[in-house]
């Protein structure tokens, strides 16, 4: 059986969406600092690295739109898992 877990389902203004992203960005961050913090396999602290710098850029693109020319933004974030 498939299950979905609907996070986030809905048109934003830009300001909010923003704000949002932000929120989830900084939350994986966090949560990829801290697999590196308990982490001992040199790969796997490297890939997160990579992991972190991607996002970092990423966050950094997200807060250069310009919200006179970006008015909405449409985020559609689900989760989804078989079970059993």
């Amino acid at each position: 059986m498939n299950m979905k877990l609907h996070l986030i389902d809905g048109t934003f203004s830009a300001e909010d969406a923003k704000a949002l992203l932000n929120k989830f960005i900084a939350a994986k961050i966090e949560f990829l600092e801290s697999k590196i913090s308990h982490s001992e396999q040199e790969e796997d602290i490297k890939q997160r690295e990579l992991r972190i710098r991607t996002l970092n850029e990423q966050r950094t693109s997200l807060n250069r739109l310009n919200e006179a020319e970006v008015k909405t933004m449409d985020i559609d974030l689900t989760v989804e898992w078989a079970q059993g």
